[in-house]
């Protein structure tokens, strides 16, 4: 199981492929699986697969250790002539985010933010670019109290990561269904309290880019607690 928090401190490495369709789509995951069952690598805790729903693609919520671990897991030898060679092949774009979690939110009565199959939450993942100067007002905005949203129908949570280089804020959120998302995200906006409103036009208003798509999750995997600090 993984679980997601702004108080651990690790890096957490988004890795976001697109696919022609829905049979490459399947391609990517069960090449991905393979390569999180056989993960033994230093510093590498936790792998999360998500298949795509709104767009073909896959998303792969990986936690390290830290930068320089996740560094020498890219640069190595095999993950260099193996493994790029054949993300190539399989997708048609590749986006590798490094990013940390900065801010939680749950709701009432949720004890923690697990993430995988055995919670077949609808994910719904949203990666903003921004200019360095914006990063931190956009992520103060979506780290405000929000009230209405917790107590939306069907609203589980939503954590912001910050990209490391500056450039971009990720929403990653966790609905009961989709149909319950999908009665949020269609809401008129005069249907939103103003606060709230207001909140999404500033936003809005900072993005220099906007990526979208809705996920499933469909398999996860952990390091024992010694491999990860090893």
């Amino acid at each position: 199981m993984a679980f997601i928090s702004a108080e651990a401190d690790n890096l957490t490495v988004l890795n976001l492929f697109g696919a022609k369709s829905a049979a490459a789509q399947e391609k990517l995951l069960t090449t991905m699986r393979g390569i999180i069952d056989s993960a033994d690598f230093p510093g590498w805790i936790s792998s999360t697969l998500f298949g795509g729903i709104a767009e073909p693609g896959t998303a792969n919520y990986i936690q390290w250790r830290s930068a320089e671990d996740l560094q020498n897991r890219y640069h190595g030898e095999k993950f260099q002539r193996e493994i790029v060679p054949l993300f190539d092949e399989l997708a048609t774009s590749v986006r590798l985010l490094q990013t940390e979690v900065v801010f939680t939110r749950r709701r009432a009565g949720l004890d923690a933010i697990e993430i995988g199959p055995d919670h077949d939450h609808f994910t719904v993942l949203a990666v903003m670019g921004v200019a360095p100067d914006d990063q931190q007002e956009l992520v103060d905005l979506f780290a405000q109290e929000d009230d209405w949203l917790t107590g939306f129908p069907g609203y589980l949570s939503n954590s912001i990561l910050r990209g490391t280089d500056g450039t971009f804020v990720v929403n990653f959120a966790q609905w009961e269904s989709q149909a319950a998302y999908d009665v949020f995200h269609t809401l008129p906006e005069q249907e939103r309290p103003e606060d709230v409103r207001k909140t999404r036009l500033r936003a809005r208003s900072l993005l220099t880019s906007h990526e979208y798509n809705t996920y499933r999750p469909v398999h996860t995997r952990s390091a024992a607690p010694a491999a990860a600090r090893s």
